[in-house]
């Protein structure tokens, strides 16, 4: 222990050596420490405190004569004390242990406030023979119990175990082995040792160490070792190790034997143990003087060395070592700060030390990590890099990692960075630049063996301690893509994994297979992000995949989930450069899905599809090929065979589209599966006129039928058609020929032969008035009158046999009207002599009283009851002419009903006469 190096880890307290206070006067015999306080006792009986640097706190009469030991508990704030009193009796022995509260005090004849003596014990008894105390221990159990061991000289252990203060106590004896050599029976020291329930009793003599398990009843013991140790030379460690100081070496003692030892010469005439330091005062017999040290065995150094005086005790309080002198002077010692301690070792380049000692005195992990960093950093001065790096590796989770990693970012020293970016990774704690980096420095090593490992190293079912996209890029920039699509296949990455088979390796058939291996779900979302690529180079295989996705046809779904299959409306966008395999798409799912929620969208899709004119350049077609007349395409140029493919497939999709809306748009159903005006819009954006005389005919827009074949100057179709759409009797609209009448008289060209025929069917249905004839057909220079003069002279002979009609029907309704003017003026001027002889009623003789009305009818007063007003024969008919003037008096005022009759009727002129005739007009006017 002498070759150890020494160091000045601790220094002295309260400026050197101080002096135990005047107050304290007779010779100290005893001492002891504990919550604060140092406690010394005198052969006078006296028990001092003193207070932190030495200040006395206040002194009792313990004793009446000497005390021998004492101990200040550390649980509780008592102080046993053992001393002689006087003799009560002979038979009675002086010596007792006396338990004081310095909590409580009292006051004895004087002003001086004394701790409260809480019991009383006397040590010896009949059972229990006097003798020389030569050790004295307690041992603190669970409050109040206490274990108070007394050793004797002769080899004995009284033991005084319960609440003492109560006196609820248990008292056994202990004797060591060799208690039969009386010059080295004497116990000269003691130590409990507590391990859970058990407890156990070190009992040292000058020739043997014992070992008494107290758990037992009895206690059992053992010897230990046939060598002892004297009295000061025995103490405890903060592991509960019993230490015995000889002249050759210090042992240490555990429950199953002797411990390790540490030899160095010289007499130890005190040991002790303070925070995992030994204490030993060493008696030099060469130079006759003591030396006090402070070893730490861990770091094999001696943390303090003084020579000292002769020492009479030896203590540890106040977090310092107190030595008293015999000349009652004090030393104490204390321990420096850590970053004292180590400022003295970095100022020597003892790292190795630093790192012991911070190790070994449990500091925080962030003062050992700025040690081992500083370590590193002087090997890394001295270019020893391995060893540097090694120090910095022990720093990670404490140290920024930049700051080592700048240091080697050198090429020389790649290796050492790996290794650090490893152990980075290795603990949890690399960031997605440290995963690059690491990643760079294996592909430029070329270190595909470490590559695998990192990459590989978690099969065993482990979290993986790297970012999975940061790898994936690395190794796709460096072409170990194999590497890349393991990390992203392991992870779950199905995105990462499908962009590396199709941009980097061109593998669309591996792509689509493993695309088919995943979950519905999955395998949608992946379409959707790769599915351009997959239909530019697999267009016939993706297809197959999105049909298996969109229909029944897929993996099938686990027991007991309902999977929502997706709609092909979703994978519309991968399909924006390949408008003929999206139409194969969608037709293949409407031939098999009848009944799809995204019909609608479906149909509106293929019905561009269909009407463009050319699919490769669907966004371009409204634009290039506007101009195009489809109807001459569509209706001759399979007929004649002079198209060519493009316009053969045309014709085809125009079939496609055709079918689509008529088939889209069933007879039963009031609305079709698809958008009418978004289907119009196509129609007309790409000229499609059938479809467009489809949409009209099923909106029930006739005029806008009409106007399509007007545009084609189709004659014989526009015929036909308003044949077709004009017939009243099957809910068509007449008014079609008048608008083609009106079509043909602003034409220019002689159209005779149509006109005919059109005013054969106005004639018929009598749509137009003959003039309203006339002066339409008269702006078309190129028809002559022998056109409409046979159609002229029938109306002219059916308005001559109408005329006359009406002059035999005005003068009937004349005559009527000059009989009743007449009448009226004889009812006003003349006497009416009324001849009924019989009752209009009953039939029976008229007799009075009798009622008789200007209208010739006569009744029995009898037969007509209340009702004397008005004819009871008349009556029906008279009422029916009021309701009919009160109905045509309500009618004046309802403008709606008068207009709408006036559309709905084929000339609207006679209503307005017939309302005239009524009086209806002229009414209304006379009260407006």
């Amino acid at each position: 222990m002498y070759q150890w190096r020494k160091f000045e880890f601790f220094e002295e307290k309260y400026g050197g050596k101080c002096r135990i206070p005047e107050e304290i006067e007779g010779e100290i015999t005893c001492c002891s420490s504990g919550r604060g306080k140092v406690a010394i006792g005198c052969d006078d009986g006296t028990v001092s405190l003193l207070d932190r640097g030495f200040k006395f706190n206040y002194g009792f009469q313990a004793h009446s004569s000497s005390v021998l030991f004492l101990q200040q508990l550390k649980q509780r704030n008592y102080l046993l004390t053992i001393g002689e009193d006087e003799k009560i009796s002979a038979q009675v022995s002086a010596m007792c242990l006396k338990i004081f509260d310095l909590d409580k005090t009292q006051t004895e004849n004087t002003s001086t406030a004394i701790p409260e003596c809480v019991q009383i014990l006397r040590i010896f008894t009949n059972n229990f023979p006097e003798a020389k105390i030569t050790s004295f221990l307690v041992l603190e159990e669970a409050p109040p119990i206490l274990l108070i061991a007394i050793g004797l000289d002769t080899g004995s252990i009284y033991c005084i175990e319960g609440d003492i203060a109560r006196e609820r106590i248990t008292r056994f004896k202990l004797q060591v082995d060799n208690a039969s050599d009386k010059s080295n029976s004497a116990i000269t020291g003691m130590g409990f040792r507590v391990e859970g329930q058990a407890t156990h009793l070190f009992a040292v003599t000058s020739s043997s160490v014992s070992l008494f398990s107290l758990q037992y009843k009895p206690p059992k013991g053992q010897t230990l070792d046939q060598i002892g140790g004297h009295v000061n030379s025995v103490a405890m460690s903060d592991r509960s190790e019993l230490i015995i100081g000889r002249p050759e070496a210090v042992y240490f003692y555990e429950d199953d034997g002797r411990g390790p030892c540490w030899a160095f010469e010289g007499e130890k005439k005190f040991v002790g143990w303070f925070r995992g330091y030994l204490l030993c005062v060493v008696s030099d017999q060469r130079v006759t003087t003591n030396t006090f040290n402070i070893y730490d065995l861990k770091n094999r150094l001696i943390a303090h060395s003084i020579v000292v005086n002769k020492v009479s005790y030896l203590l540890c309080e106040w977090g310092n070592v107190i030595l008293i002198m015999s000349d009652k002077s004090a030393l104490c010692v204390g321990e420096k700060d850590m970053e004292s301690k180590l400022d003295m070792l970095f100022k020597k380049n003892l790292y190795t030390v630093a790192i012991n000692l911070v190790q070994s005195q449990q500091a925080d992990a962030a003062a050992t990590a700025e040690v081992l960093r500083k370590y590193g950093d002087h090997l890394y001065s001295k270019q020893d890099y391995d060893d540097a790096m090694t120090q910095y590796i022990l720093t990670i989770g404490h140290l920024e990692p930049s700051y080592v990693i700048q240091k080697f970012l050198d090429a020389q020293r790649i290796y050492n960075l790996t290794n650090y970016l490893e152990k980075l990774h290795e603990k949890g704690v690399a960031s997605k630049d440290h995963t690059t980096l690491l990643l760079n420095c294996y592909t430029k090593l070329k270190d595909v063996e470490k590559l695998n490992l990192f990459i590989k190293s978690e099969d065993g079912g482990g979290e993986q301690k790297f970012d999975v996209e940061t790898v994936i890029r690395v190794c796709r920039a460096a072409n170990y893509h194999e590497h890349a699509m393991y990390v992203a296949k392991k992870a779950g990455r199905h995105e990462l994994y499908l962009k590396i088979l199709l941009e980097d390796l061109g593998r669309y058939d591996e792509a689509l297979q493993y695309i088919s291996s995943l979950e519905l779900s999955q395998a949608g979302v992946t379409i959707k992000e790769y599915g351009k690529i997959l239909i530019e180079h697999k267009p016939e295989e993706t297809i197959e995949i999105l049909m298996r996705l969109c229909t029944d046809d897929g993996k099938p779904a686990k027991k007991g989930t309902l999977t929502m299959l997706p709609s092909p409306v979703d994978f519309l966008n991968i399909f924006v450069h390949h408008p003929p395999s999206l139409m194969e798409f969608l037709e293949k799912y409407t031939d098999k899905v009848k009944d799809s929620p995204a019909q609608v969208e479906i149909h509106n899709t293929l019905l561009e599809l269909y009407l463009s004119h050319d699919l490769d350049l669907l966004s371009m077609s409204h634009s290039s090929d506007g101009d195009i007349n489809d109807k001459g395409i569509f209706s001759n140029g399979l007929r004649n065979g002079n198209l060519d493919s493009d316009d053969k497939g045309r014709v085809l999709r125009r079939e496609k589209g055709l079918l689509l809306l008529k088939r889209a748009w069933p007879s039963n159903q009031d609305h079709p599966l698809y958008d009418v005006d978004l289907a119009i819009i196509l129609c007309e954006m790409n000229d499609f006129t059938e479809g467009r005389l489809f949409l009209y005919e099923k909106l029930k827009l006739y005029k806008e039928v009409i106007a399509c074949y007007m545009q084609t100057h189709d004659h014989e179709g526009l015929i036909a058609c308003c044949k077709r759409l004009g017939d009243s009797g099957s809910g068509g609209d007449p008014s079609l020929w008048a608008n083609l009448l009106k079509y043909f008289g602003e034409l220019g060209e002689d159209c005779s032969k149509e006109v005919k025929e059109v005013l054969t069917y106005i004639e018929r249905d009598d749509i137009l008035p003959p003039i309203i004839v006339l002066q339409t057909l008269s702006q078309n220079p190129c028809l002559t009158l022998s056109v409409i003069k046979d159609y002229i002279a029938r109306k002219l002979e059916q308005e001559s046999k109408r005329i006359e009609e009406d002059r035999q029907a005005i003068e009937k309704y004349q005559e009527d009207t000059s009989a009743m003017r007449k009448e009226i003026e004889d009812l006003r001027t003349n006497a009416r002599i009324f001849q009924l002889s019989k009752c209009t009623a009953c039939t029976f003789t008229l007799d009075l009283p009798a009622v008789h009305f200007m209208c010739m009818h006569s009744f029995h007063q009898r037969c007509l009851g209340d009702n004397e007003k008005e004819c009871p024969e008349c009556a029906p008919e008279y009422r029916y002419v009021l309701e009919m003037k009160r109905g045509l008096e309500q009618n004046s005022k309802d403008q709606d009903r008068f207009f709408q009759k006036v559309r709905s009727a084929k000339d609207g002129f006679s209503v307005i006469a017939e309302y005239f005739g009524k009086g209806i007009i002229s009414k209304t006017s006379e009260k407006t």
